[in-house]
This record gives structure tokens, sequence and C-alpha cells, in this order.
């Protein structure tokens, strides 16, 4: 049997990455039907079957998990040590593959991703926004932004924004037959926008005031699982909407929106940019680091 080439090794670990072979034909730089050529001919030479395909997904047989098993560390040491040359060179080159939330995205987007690669014209960023927490070393992502108190703690975490506050709002309309609550407890007798997470639950809205903690199970006729729907809503007068204080500023400041119980939201540390901590740092990586640190200093 001949040996298998590093790119069929690295369409592998790409296609069980992202379960599909369209997006790991994208981050690797070719086509779906050749990654999909290289993928059969390597299991054609090694006699079973690596994934197991339907119409609609695609995951790795326990053959291919036992395969991906033992390859990725050898993969891992193989791009460490291109990324070691890459040391040298005076620009990186290579793809950042950063994994987090819409919300996230939105936030770093013209000052961090937009600039950095401005800066390293050489760079490929993916960025894969999804709600759910993945582990980002065996998905394959480089690094992972989210909030800080989401960042699991065998990871070195970067502050990538100010603290955050969310705000509880509604629209003149809305408030022009209802009255403005005026403790958490006067909600549970307005009509709330409610927000589905993730994992399927109702997210319970959550407040603080002199070391007085609440957490509320809001009810409303609406539910929904998306920021922008969630801002429609809102400003469409069908009830009050528990949101990040950034993602209503401009409603807000314009008069479409109106804040309430404003003194029961406090600050909460924001954003984090992480990566491992016992593992070679990839130029790219590192100058993206410095970018959010660059930016933050700004900031200050």
């Amino acid at each position: 049997m001949s040996q298998a080439g590093l790119f069929e090794l690295n369409a592998v670990a790409a296609v069980a990455s992202h379960r599909s072979f369209r997006a790991a034909a994208a981050e690797l730089g070719v086509s779906p039907s050749a990654l999909s050529h290289a993928i059969a001919a390597l299991e054609q030479r090694l006699g079973v079957r690596l994934f197991n395909r339907t119409t609609r997904s695609v995951g790795l047989s326990e053959a291919g998990e036992q395969f991906l098993a033992r390859i990725r560390p050898a993969l891992r040491e193989i791009t460490d040590a291109m990324e070691a040359v890459n040391a040298f060179r005076d620009t990186p080159i290579g793809t950042l593959r950063i994994n987090t939330s819409e919300g996230a995205a939105r936030r770093i987007m013209t000052p961090v991703v937009l600039e950095f690669m401005a800066r390293y014209p050489d760079m490929r960023v993916d960025l894969v926004t999804e709600g759910r927490l993945v582990d980002i070393v065996a998905d394959g992502f480089d690094a992972g932004i989210r909030l800080a108190e989401a960042v699991p703690r065998d990871m070195i975490a970067v502050p990538c924004s100010p603290d955050l506050r969310f705000a509880v709002v509604g629209s003149p309309d809305y408030f022009a037959n209802n009255p403005p609550p005026i403790v958490p407890a006067d909600l549970l007798s307005h009509r709330c926008i409610r927000t589905r997470m993730p994992s399927g639950t109702v997210f319970r809205w959550e407040f603080e005031k002199h070391g007085e903690a609440i957490a509320l199970d809001v009810d409303g006729p609406l539910t929904l699982d998306n920021h922008n729907l969630m801002l429609e809503a809102a400003v469409g007068g069908a009830g009050l909407a528990w949101m990040s204080e950034w993602s209503v500023a401009t409603e807000i400041a314009t008069d479409r929106l109106v804040r309430v119980l404003d003194d029961w939201t406090p600050p909460y540390p924001g954003l984090r940019l992480y990566y491992p901590m016992n593992r070679h740092v990839p130029a790219g990586l590192r100058a993206f680091i410095d970018l959010v640190k660059e930016t933050m200093a700004r900031r200050a």
C-alpha cells in the first residue's frame, strides 16, 4: 500500500472537524469534488471506510476515529514545525481559525479582524460563529472568543472588550400602554421577549443591586433565539427585551427604545480571546493577540 500524503491526512482532519466536505474544502482551498476524491482514494488504499456519509451529514466511522486519533498529534507537530519557520518571515502567512458567537463577532469585526487582514495580507481568517460552546482544540480552532465566564480554566485569556452590561428595553409605544418596571419583580406583569439558549433552555434574566442577585423566569408570548429578531421585536412593541447594552445603544440614542431597570444591571467582565496554554502559539495568532492588546490599550 502506498503511503498517504500530507494533503490526504489534512483532508481527513478537516472533514472530521467541519463535518462537511464543502466547509473542509473551503478551509483547504480546494474544490469539494477534489477533496471527496482524495478521501475516497485514501479509504480505498486503507481498505476501510473512514467516514459515514448520508445526504444530510458526514461523520467519522469507528475506524476513522481511531485513525484520526493517531494522526492528529503528528499533524500538529508538522504544523508547529512550519509555524516555527514562519516566525522568520517578515509577516506571518497561513490561516487563523477562530470560534466565537455572532454577537462577539460583530463586536470585534471592524476594530480587530478587518484591521488584522489589512496589516497581514498573507493571512486568512476563518471566523466561525455559533451559539454553542465547543472544544477549540478538538475542533481544530486556533483560538476562541467568548464572555469571560465561559472561557475554560485551562486556557490563556486575553481581554478583547471593555466590561459589558445588559439592558432591559422596550419601545415608546409599549410603554405608552404599560407602566415601566421599577424593580425586577415588576417584570412578572409585563410581556417579555424570552431568549432561547443554544442548549434549548430559556434564559433567566439576571439582575443585581447592592449585593442582591435575582434571576427571573420572565413570561411572554414570544420566544426567540436570534439577536436581530429580538431587536426587531422590541422596536416593534412586542414586549420588553433583555439584551447587551452595546447592541441596543443606537436604538436607545435615537429614542426607538427606552431603557428601564438601569440600576439593576451592573457591568460584568467582557469578551476574552482564549487559546491553549501548553501549545506553541502560531505566528499568525501571536500577531492577532498583539493587535487585540493594542486595540484595548487605545480604548483605555
